[in-house]
């Protein structure tokens, strides 16, 4: 169970609201910051995430929490017919529209806005469905999981990308002083939203992750599920399947 943070927490509006404002707000430096803070390491996680999906062969995938579209863009480089990402920020998708239609591939991807736990998709519509540094941001991460479940076809193949926490030394002790310190000094001095990567380190350091995910994908209801860490444990890639 992870614990229900908020980007913002003199509002009054609940975390899902709370989480596409904050979206919204960095939309515009979110990709160069995603750089800067992962080192450009990001984009190799990506890239194993990809190898996981196109081996499936896919014809249809999802890309949840897709923000600015890079997971999704990056999908095209499989023999997928279709492929659509979900977000709930308006401002990040905006973003992605423009990098969709530079790379001409807007006949075959389609950024949709809408709510992860709550999405406007039938029952078992996807070969494959991916989540890249989304999954923490659930309001509800038990009814965002059992959605994604709903939407994924029998066999199909499900894959999360997400920050996790190091538990060898000295990787530990390095990380935890730069999420806690580095990466919110960073959110300030390129962004205008200054809660938004403090909020951004925060739900990492707390959010469930390698076996505890692991368990929480399976009492969902997902099998051949598979935890693979990387660079240190500094994020960790999440395989799963549906019966």
């Amino acid at each position: 169970m992870s614990k229900n943070i908020t980007p913002y927490k003199t509002s009054a509006l609940g975390k899902k609201e709370q989480v596409a404002q904050m979206f919204d707000n960095i939309s515009g430096n979110y990709d160069g910051l995603n750089r800067v803070i992962s080192f450009g390491i990001d984009v190799k996680w990506r890239k194993k995430v990809l190898a996981l999906v196109a081996a499936q062969n896919p014809k249809k995938i999802l890309d949840i929490a897709t923000g600015t579209g890079d997971l999704a863009i990056l999908m095209a480089q499989t023999n997928a017919e279709q492929i659509i990402g979900l977000d709930i920020s308006a401002g990040m998708l905006e973003v992605g529209r423009k990098k969709v239609l530079e790379k001409q591939l807007a006949s075959r991807i389609d950024l949709v806005l809408g709510d992860s736990e709550n999405m406007p998709f039938e029952d078992h519509t996807f070969d494959a469905i991916t989540v890249a540094f989304g999954v923490r941001n659930f309001e509800t991460l038990e009814k965002g999981l059992a959605e994604i479940l709903r939407v994924l076809k029998p066999g199909g193949l499900f894959v999360i990308l997400e920050t996790s926490n190091p538990t060898k030394f000295p990787y530990k002790q390095g990380y935890n002083f730069y999420s806690k310190y580095i990466l919110p000094l960073i959110g300030k001095l390129f962004s205008k939203d200054n809660e938004a990567y403090g909020y951004l380190s925060e739900s990492a350091a707390v959010f469930p992750f390698g076996e505890a995910l692991n368990n929480i994908l399976r009492k969902i209801g997902f099998i051949n599920v598979v935890a693979m860490p990387q660079t240190f444990g500094v994020a960790t890639i999440y395989s799963a399947s549906k019966k």
